[in-house]
Formats: C-alpha cells, sequence, structure tokens
C-alpha cells in the first residue's frame, strides 16, 4: 500500500484531524505510531525505576547475614513484586513496545501501523494491567509473595493478593498479543515501494520474528494464569495434588510460554544492536541475510527448549536428553548473529559514541550470559547450580546485561531523532563506565556465589557467603549512580540540550532520511527504496546530492 492510500485511509478514519483533546488528553488519545511510542517509552522508563529500587532493598537486605531492613515476608513480597515489575513491565513491553512504535513503521516507509486505534488500545491494556498489578500490592492480603513465576501449590494456597496481580498479568498478555498482531500486518503489508522482504533493516526483522512469539506463546500464558485464579477461586483442583491435580503441568504451561518469551526480550535488542553495529563501524553489516534468518529460527528453536528449566522437577531421560539437545541448538543462531556483529567491526572505521559502547558492552555480557545458559542447559551441570545465585547472575546478564544494555544504546541513538536535541557525550560515557563496572560487580558476584552453593529467594545466607554479598551490594551502587547520571544527562540533553539536526550518525536507514523530528506522515514525499538498508555507499551518493533524498 502506498503512503498516499495510507495517508487518505488514516485521514478518512479521523486518525489524524484534530479532535480538539489538549495537554495530556492530545497524547492518550493520539493514534500517532510515534507517540504511543513515546508513552510506552516512559512508562516502561517509570517501571524500570520502580523495579532499581526494589531491585536495590533486596540488596541492602543481603548485604549481610541476619536480618538488616525488612522481614522475612517483606522480602518475598519484595522480590516477587521486583520480578513482576522489571519481567512484565519493562523488559517484555520496553524495546517493541517503545523503540518498535517510534522507529519501525518509519524503516519500512509506512506512514503508521496498520491499525492505529488498535495500536493506542494496546497501550491503553498496558496501563490497565499494570494499574491491577499495583492495586495487588495493597488490596486484599497484601502483596504476592509466590516469586514472578507464580509456583503452584504455593500461589493457589498463599493469603496473599495473588489473584489480582495473575489477572493483571493477564491483561498485559492481551497488549502483547495485539502489538503482534499489528506489527506482523504492517510489515506485510505497508512496506514502501521497493521495500523487498532483502531490503527490510535488521531490526524491524527483529520486531518481526518477536511478533509471531507474542502472538503464538502468548496465549497459553493467558490460560494458564486463568487456570490459576479458578483454582484460588473455585478449588478446581486441576494443579493440586491432594485433588488428583499435577503441580507439574503448571510448570510446562508457564515455561511453554516463558522461554519463549526471553526471546521477546531479547530479539528485539538483537535488532538494535543490528542497527547500530554498521552504523558506527561505517560498514554495511556482515551477513544480513543470515542475521535476519537468524532471528526466526531463534523464535521458532527457542519455542521448543522450555523443558530445560524443569530437569530437576522429574522428567524421563530422553525427554531430558531432547531439550538438552535443543537448548544447544538454540545457542547456533545467536552465536550467528554474535559472529556477524564481530565481523561488522572488523576493519571498520570504529566511532566509540555512547551507542556504540552500550552496543559493545550487550555483546560482552550477552555472550557471558549465553554461555553459562548452556551450563544450565546441560542437565549434568544443571543439577548442581538449579535454583542458586547462578541462575539469577545468568538472568541478569542476559536480561539486563542483554535487553536492559540494548535499550539504553537505543535511547542514546534514536531518541535524539525524535526530540531534535542531543544529550552531553561526556557524562554518557562517565554513566556507562559506572553501568559496566557496577554490572559486573554486581551479577558476577552471584554467578560465583551460585558456584558456591548459596540458593536463590533465600532471605538469609551463611556467613562464608557474606563477602561476595558485600561486593554485589556495593556493584549495585555504582550501577544505581551510573543509572542516575545517564537519565540526568540524557533528559537534560533532549530538553535542553544542542541541536540534532540532520543525519550526525550517519545511517542509512530511511528513518535517518525523514526531517527531525518526523512530520506527523513521517515523509515529505512517498518514499521509494532502491538499495539494501546499509549501503553506505549510496547514502554518500545521496549527501552529495545525486538522489532526491526520499531514497535509502
Amino acid at each position: 500500500m502506498s503512503m498516499t492510500e495510507q495517508a487518505q485511509m488514516t485521514t478518512e478514519r479521523g486518525f489524524w484531524t484534530d479532535t480538539g483533546a489538549t495537554g495530556i488528553g492530545s497524547w492518550i488519545f493520539s493514534t500517532d505510531h510515534k507517540r504511543i511510542g513515546l508513552l510506552y517509552f516512559y512508562s516502561v522508563l517509570a517501571f524500570f525505576l520502580v523495579g532499581v529500587l526494589l531491585g536495590l532493598a533486596l540488596r541492602l537486605e543481603l548485604m549481610a547475614p541476619g536480618r538488616d531492613i525488612m522481614s522475612a515476608q517483606t522480602y518475598n513480597a519484595v522480590f516477587t513484586v521486583h520480578g513482576v515489575v522489571m519481567i512484565f513491565l519493562f523488559i517484555i513491553p520496553g524495546i517493541p513496545g517503545a523503540f518498535g512504535n517510534m522507529v519501525m513503521p518509519i524503516q519500512i516507509g509506512a506512514a503508521d501501523v496498520s491499525f492505529p486505534r488498535l495500536n493506542l488500545f494496546s497501550w491503553w491494556l498496558y496501563v490497565i494491567g499494570t494499574v491491577l498489578v499495583l492495586l495487588s500490592l495493597f488490596t486484599g492480603g497484601g502483596a504476592p509473595d509466590t516469586g514472578w513465576t507464580f509456583y503452584v501449590p504455593f500461589s493457589a494456597r498463599t493469603g496473599t493478593n495473588v489473584s489480582l496481580a495473575l489477572f493483571g498479568v493477564f491483561i498485559l498478555g492481551f497488549s502483547s498479543i495485539l502489538t503482534g498482531i499489528n506489527f506482523v500486518t504492517t510489515i506485510h503489508r505497508l512496506r514502501a515501494e521497493g521495500m523487498t522482504w532483502s531490503r527490510i533493516p535488521l531490526f524491524t526483522w527483529s520486531l518481526y520474528a518477536t511478533a509471531w512469539v507474542q502472538i503464538l506463546a502468548t496465549p497459553v500464558l493467558g490460560i494458564t494464569l486463568v487456570l490459576v485464579i479458578a483454582e484460588r477461586m473455585l478449588g478446581t483442583g486441576l494443579f493440586d495434588a491432594a485433588r488428583g491435580g499435577d503441580p507439574i503441568m503448571f510448570q510446562h504451561l508457564f515455561w511453554i510460554y516463558s522461554h519463549p518469551a526471553v526471546y521477546i526480550m531479547i530479539l528485539p535488542a538483537m535488532g538494535v544492536i543490528s542497527e547500530i553495529i554498521p552504523v558506527f563501524s561505517r560498514k554495511p553489516i556482515f551477513g544480513y541475510k543470515m542475521i535476519a534468518f537468524s532471528s526466526l529460527a531463534i523464535a521458532a528453536a527457542g519455542s521448543l527448549v522450555w523443558g530445560h528449566h524443569m530437569f530437576t522437577s522429574g522428567m524421563s531421560d530422553t525427554a531430558v536428553l531432547v531439550f538438552s539437545f535443543l537448548t544447544f541448538i538454540v545457542a547456533i543462531p545467536s552465536a550467528i548473529k554474535v559472529f556477524n556483529w564481530v565481523s561488522t567491526l572488523y576493519k571498520g572505521s570504529i566511532s566509540l559514541d555512547p551507542p556504540m559502547l552500550f552496543a559493545l558492552t550487550f555483546i560482552l555480557l550477552f555472550s557471558i550470559g549465553g554461555l553459562t545458559g548452556l551450563i544450565l542447559g546441560a542437565a549434568a551441570t544443571d543439577v548442581h547450580v538449579h535454583d542458586t545465585h547462578f541462575v539469577v547472575g545468568h538472568f541478569h546478564y542476559v536480561m539486563f546485561g542483554g535487553t536492559g544494555f540494548a535499550f539504553f544504546a537505543a535511547m542514546h541513538y534514536w531518541l535524539p531523532k525524535f526530540y531534535g536535541r542531543t544529550y552531553a557525550v561526556r557524562p554518557a560515557v562517565i554513566a556507562w563506565g559506572f553501568l559496566f563496572v557496577g554490572f559486573n560487580l554486581l551479577y558476577f558476584s552471584m554467578k560465583v556465589l551460585g558456584m558456591q552453593g548459596m540458593p536463590r529467594r533465600y532471605y538469609d545466607y551463611l556467613p562464608e557467603f557474606a563477602n561476595l554479598n558485600l561486593v554485589a551490594t556495593v556493584g549495585s551502587w555504582i550501577l544505581a549512580l551510573g543509572l542516575v547520571i545517564m537519565l540526568v544527562n540524557l533528559f537534560q540533553g533532549l530538553f535542553r540540550g544542542a541541536p540534532f539536526t540532520g543525519n550526525p550518525w550517519g545511517g542509512a536507514t530511511l528513518e535517518w532520511t525523514t526531517p527531525t523530528p518526523p512530520p506527523t506522515l513521517n515523509f515529505t514525499g512517498e518514499p521509494v527504496v532502491t538499495h539494501g538498508p546499509y549501503d553506505f555507499k549510496a547514502l554518500q551518493h545521496r549527501i552529495a546530492g545525486d538522489t532526491n533524498g526520499t531514497s535509502p
């Protein structure tokens, strides 16, 4: 569909007409994909900061043996809420909801997503689900204390307000599904003239693979959570062994969604890195097709490996063998991406701007997290470190070291384009240094603690674990200081910084051909794509005036 047809369609439906809303109403009722992306951005960033504060509270409690700042019951509630906030309110919706909405339609030359009103509705569902989750903290029996996985039988029997939290997560799942449907349709139907599948930017490819996982896997989680609510309210006995149910069935259902959800979290992050690496290396991406196909392969193979979370819960030797084998298989497409990123860097003209620093950090931390994940994927070693702090360290290296640092890279890379102003480089680099040091002190200490045998989710621990817990807590303070410096510098720059015009990064994808900030319909003319997304020679011709400026 051409941009003219898209504009006519949206105008007829009233999407771009002035509804009379002003102030905050012009934002929360807007169907402009860029404004919805910014709504997601501010929302997920706010809850990320809430999750950080809860994580700092956990580290203060674990700084020394014995009780420090909270009781055991409060500790259980805090780590549950920390997990729910970080997983369901930040990591899963973060990059797709914020930067997917802001950037993806422009990258493919579209005026908006296919279903603008549905896009707005998905954000409203995110807000409603979030409100329900927060209400569960202060109503009923108090904050849930089951852990973010809501494992039965405890989640079916605890007196805390688990049902409302589960229903909130259920609503959040609908938001994720609607976003996935919108993105798949948009990528299929609204690409600009000449935007063939082999010319789609890799960030958009990653969102496409992610969207299919959102559509196919999220309903499994929704059904599972409803069954737990029914267990609590109606006593159905599906998961209660005393009534003939099977608690292991819950684990299967939960991880059938939640391991693919790991790729909902990490695939968009990989897409961000695939955009930044070639731009700051001044080289076309190495192995474009393999990176694109590996996104689809990760989404497909990642949906088959849920059983490696359950090696210690009891399954046949054949099942252990199959799930372990599949877990190692899914590492191959991830390794392809890392190999291609590093190959792109080789002999490149590398510029260590803040987005590139965060992208390179992603490669290192994700690689550490991925390689240590193979220890958990092999049953013989998993038995020894399962449910220890090693798992906590591994998970944070992949999710925070991966998705979190990619989110920071995306903020420094794309936000100046949408605000028209930029941040100071020196404080951004200083913040990156604090983040890098603090992160590794915090989470590598956890890996060592796990190897030494310290269990996770424990309120107290033996004295021999005290020194490394103190190191981890100090690391959390350094990490938090880096976050403060980064965010203060970023937002000062976005609202008061130097003007950001043209294409200072030298990006060759379509979003860098639009005015800054992009207009309502994204382009001043009809974009026609004649080159691949990382053709820097074509970019130089365009700068020299050889083309009309709309063709990448």
